[in-house]
């Protein structure tokens, strides 16, 4: 059911699927769930979010959400890290594994 949920909030509508996937990954941040976190920068990169994009949502989950939100904005910096090196290395990716 959950599934069903996340395809109808991801559906085109008045926000774009890559601005709503931006802040799902803020909340998701000041809610501390570490796999909504690699969830949200995945799909947001999917939907085109830029890195300046998904840095700039980090940035603002922290300012609204403290000192905890530091800790999870890093890892939420960190997952972007390995998304992107990731992309930039598809082959060597797929030969590694």
């Amino acid at each position: 059911a959950f599934s069903k949920v996340h395809q109808i909030g991801s559906k085109d509508g008045v926000l774009k699927p890559k601005f709503k996937e931006l802040i799902a990954l803020g909340i998701s941040i000041n809610t501390q769930c570490e796999g909504c976190i690699t969830m949200h920068i995945h799909d947001a990169i999917e939907k085109g979010a830029t890195h300046a994009e998904i840095v700039e949502t980090i940035g603002t989950a922290i300012y609204m959400g403290g000192g905890p939100s530091v800790v999870y904005g890093s890892k939420a910096f960190a997952a972007l890290q390995e998304f992107e090196a990731l992309s930039v290395n598809p082959i060597i990716n797929s030969i590694n594994n």
